[in-house]
């Protein structure tokens, strides 16, 4: 690793569509990557020099209910804490802006799920099932 840089503002849309698909999860339409990024309520993106390596999003309303999402890490940089240093980031930023009762969740991809029990989260079911749906 170069220069290893944080940063609190969003990436590009297509840096951000392009991480997602080097680290296994789905594209994005330019489009939805340029307003959901605008709409976050906190990010991470890290880099390594001026190439986006690692990121994640906390979105919702910033009162009640947070969601940690796009947690993503490219593949020639995982195994080297970056994805600890986005959820401490992540876990920070949470520690000082939720409140009594606000709701925090994810939705954990194998192996990720053991990263997140490290920061206390733990499985819904059989309580509830976490649900989707995809357009």
């Amino acid at each position: 690793m170069s220069k290893i840089k944080v940063s609190y503002d969003p990436p590009e849309a297509a840096d951000y569509i392009n991480l997602r698909i080097q680290a296994g999860m789905s594209g994005k339409s330019l489009e939805a990557a340029q307003i959901g990024l605008k709409n976050s309520l906190f990010v991470v993106s890290i880099y390594d020099d001026s190439v986006l390596v690692a990121m994640g999003r906390i979105i919702g309303d910033g009162g009640a209910f947070f969601q940690i999402v796009d947690i993503a890490v490219k593949p020639a940089y995982q195994g080297r804490g970056l994805g600890k240093l986005v959820m401490s980031e992540l876990m920070n930023y949470l520690d000082e802006h939720t409140y009594e009762g606000s709701y925090v969740s994810l939705i954990a991809d194998d192996p990720a799920n053991k990263l997140y029990e490290q920061y206390g989260f733990e499985y819904t079911y059989p309580t509830s099932h976490g649900m989707y749906r995809k357009y």
